[in-house]
């Protein structure tokens, strides 16, 4: 499709009337309008000015390009306005607006559209074009202009190359139309005047267009994203990554490009191990299962946590106090209850589902994953149906999509909106109702039956286990993994796992602390600071404190936390401690089933091996 398909002689008007901004918009509006590009004038201009007040679209150089997609749109379209006198549109540079492009493109909009109005916003960036549209002493010279430069533009190569390392770019802006892909154009551009191998990915209303892959980020000098809106960020671990606005891509690519050649910006921490693991050579299909397992469990992390303090804090007016019919009952109780077990644990299933589904197949895997997880909550199939779901649904929209990908490119629009979510929710649904579920459910009460019936001996082994699994990792798939088991536990009623987990998880930052403490000679200063903090971080459960201490020293730290941490995740399980909180620390002591000073006897004790084992191993330090 060409842009003039879009841009037609009935929608460009060479001399404007407005002498504000507000008036511009509103003279383009009825512009579009006369020609019958609109369903809904008053709705158009609405979501215009919604648009405008994210950030200007008055991108400088004498350019405005306002833009919405929504349903508003009847026909996906283009105006073109000239003002020769100039109008403030309040442009990034300050300057006044003289050629004025309005896009209109509609919600259902098929990706051929989409990428016709975005190719229109990168030839904005040539001045030679630009020069052109303002001296048009015609209609015609403008649609012949824009002809011009669009056979000029095509089969023209998109990435330049050098010896001098290359750098990558990520372009984004909330509509995803203009400037998404005229900072992609402006940064291109620059790179192939200074000699710079760049590779740009866009995140445009289509999707991701020339998207960067592993290999790509691996051999990358840094990374500039210059977005505006959200962009995968945790595959950029371990990086020098420059994050600015998207307008900063448009007008300042030299600057850019040249502080990432200098590798002159932070390297950027991911909150996941995912692309950890893929660096260090993990199979392609384990990685990917592992980042779909952790999409949804760090989704539905917020929930677990903000709900099980909740319940854990009305446990404050008794034990039975939300129980309408208890004698201890107590109507905050009752709230907190409702809110935190009711409400936020109520959704948790359908949340992990979702995303684990929305990591498979992108957005269109959310609905059947939430449906298919909300069945497995209220079927009571639990955490593990819950997983099942997430991948069924997944990899069912994913099959949709291939299936589909035959139907005219005319359909294209209505996939996301109707055919994805009716034939997902509809096959997810059916397969969890009367094949998934009563399996689950029964696998679950054996697993129940099992864990209750456990001796003494066999209890010990599993919080040594699972204490010990904390410390592997701090963080990683193997800690994530106990992490897991413990609030699935929780989920079906049986609260000792988890208060071996959580006596796991607390162990290596507090040993650490007190290594630091009593063993001074053995850190260095930064260390010995650095220890301190360590001492806040385990007591509320944050594992990751002791990350620095094991990076530095693996051999002599790993072991010595893992050993502290078994310790600790056994004793709670002799102590017979349940936890019904699955986040919080000591802060949520109070409200363990059994002893709560026997709980923080089993956290100290395994804290006091750590530590005696770092100060037994260790080396004194050289700073």
């Amino acid at each position: 499709m060409r842009i003039t398909d879009l841009l037609t002689t009935e929608t460009i008007e060479l001399h404007l009337q407005a002498s504000t901004k507000s008036e511009a918009i509103d003279e383009l509006v009825q512009k579009l309008a006369d020609a019958g590009k609109l369903a809904d004038q008053t709705q158009f201009k609405e979501a215009i000015l919604a648009r405008e007040e994210q950030s200007t679209t008055g991108i400088g150089e004498g350019i405005a390009i306002p833009h919405a997609k929504t349903v508003a749109v009847k026909t996906p379209a283009i105006v073109f306005g000239r003002s020769n006198e100039g109008i403030d549109y309040e442009a990034l540079d300050g300057q006044p607006s003289h050629l004025f492009f309005m896009i209109a493109a509609s919600e259902g909009a098929n990706n051929a559209h989409l990428e016709t109005l975005s190719r229109l916003s990168s030839f904005l960036m040539d001045t030679d074009f630009r020069k052109k549209l303002e001296t048009a002493s015609s209609v015609d010279e403008v649609i012949e202009a824009i002809n011009e430069k669009e056979d000029e533009e095509n089969g023209e190569e998109e990435e330049t190359s050098s010896s001098k390392g290359r750098i990558l770019a990520v372009t984004a802006c909330p509509t995803g139309i203009a400037h998404t892909f005229m900072a992609a154009d402006s940064l291109k551009a620059k790179a192939k005047e200074l000699g710079i191998d760049l590779k740009v990915e866009t995140n445009g209303s289509s999707g991701v267009g020339n998207a960067l892959t592993t290999d790509d980020i691996k051999d990358a000098t840094a990374i500039i994203v210059a977005a505006d809106t959200n962009v995968e960020m945790d595959r950029f671990n371990g990086k020098h990554v420059i994050q600015v606005p998207v307008a900063q891509g448009i007008h300042k690519p030299q600057e850019l490009l040249e502080k990432a050649s200098r590798q002159d910006a932070p390297v950027y921490q991911a909150t996941e191990s995912t692309q950890k693991n893929e660096e260090e050579g993990q199979g392609k299909e384990k990685s990917g299962f592992y980042k779909h397992i952790m999409s949804g469990v760090s989704n539905m992390l917020p929930f677990v946590v903000g709900g099980g303090i909740l319940i854990a804090l009305s446990f404050f007016f008794g034990i039975e106090a939300a129980d309408p019919d208890h004698p201890s009952y107590h109507p905050i109780a009752e709230a907190l209850s409702t809110i935190g077990g009711g409400s936020a644990f109520g959704l948790m299933i359908p949340v992990l589902a979702g995303f684990i589904a929305m990591s498979i197949a992108s957005r269109p895997g959310l609905a059947p994953g939430m449906v298919g997880g909300f069945l497995a909550s209220t079927g009571e199939a639990g955490f593990l149906g819950g997983l099942i779901a997430g991948f069924l649904a997944g990899y069912v929209v994913v099959g949709l999509k291939k299936l589909f990908s035959r139907l005219p490119q005319s359909l294209e629009g209505i996939k996301p909106v109707l055919l994805y979510p009716f034939f997902g929710i509809l096959i997810t649904g059916f397969v969890m109702l009367f094949i998934v579920i009563d399996p689950v459910v029964a696998i679950n009460n054996v697993m129940e039956s099992w864990l209750g019936g456990m001796g003494t001996g066999n209890l010990l082994l599993l919080g040594l286990i699972l204490g010990g699994m904390m410390a592997v990792d701090m963080g990683g798939p193997i800690n994530k993994a106990a992490f897991t088991f413990g609030i699935a536990m929780i989920d079906a009623g049986n609260y000792a796992p988890h208060a071996a987990v959580m006596a796991g998880g607390m162990v290596p930052p507090i040993g650490i602390a007190l290594a630091t403490t009593f063993f001074k000679k053995k850190f260095t200063k930064a260390e010995k600071d650095a220890g301190k903090t360590n001492y806040i971080m385990g007591a509320s459960f944050i594992t990751e404190g002791a990350i620095p201490f094991a990076a530095a020293d693996p051999g002599r730290v790993i072991p010595s936390v893992i050993v502290g941490s078994a310790v600790a995740g056994a004793l709670t399980m002799l102590f017979g401690i349940g936890l019904p909180a699955p986040h919080g620390g000591v802060f949520v002591f109070p409200f363990v089933n059994g002893s709560p000073l026997l709980y923080g006897l089993a956290v100290i004790i395994g804290a006091v091996v750590t530590a005696l084992m770092l100060g037994f191993w260790k080396k004194d330090a050289k700073e």
